[in-house]
């Protein structure tokens, strides 16, 4: 259990250190319609799938990236929108089964 919390903790940092040196050019390509950004979340499952990484830490690192973007970024068509909204009411507890659901999302994707 240490060792995937601090496989957990890594990937983390990992997350936001990648999403803070993103250029506004990258993160527009990506954000510019739900399909990329879907697109983008299954790119990163899957090389996190090679990696071995678990589920969980998968889906830590969807909760990162998606506390990111609710505190960061405006939502750019109505997907994103609901996403957001369906983001900002959930409690922590929401949030980490709203995280699963992504990454099962991203699975579906590939």
């Amino acid at each position: 259990m240490e060792n995937q919390t601090k496989d957990s903790s890594i990937n983390e940092e990992k997350v936001t250190s990648k999403l803070d040196s993103m250029g506004k050019e990258d993160m527009d390509q990506v954000l510019s319609n739900f399909q990329h950004f879907k697109g983008y979340l299954a790119d990163k499952v899957s090389k996190g799938e090679k990696l071995g990484l678990s589920e969980d830490v998968m889906a830590t690192a969807a909760k990162k990236t998606a506390d990111y973007l609710a505190d960061n970024e405006e939502p750019r068509n109505r997907e994103e929108y609901l996403l957001n909204q369906l983001w900002n009411v959930s409690n922590e507890e929401e949030k980490k089964h709203f995280s699963h659901i992504l990454v099962k999302l991203a699975q579906d994707e590939k």
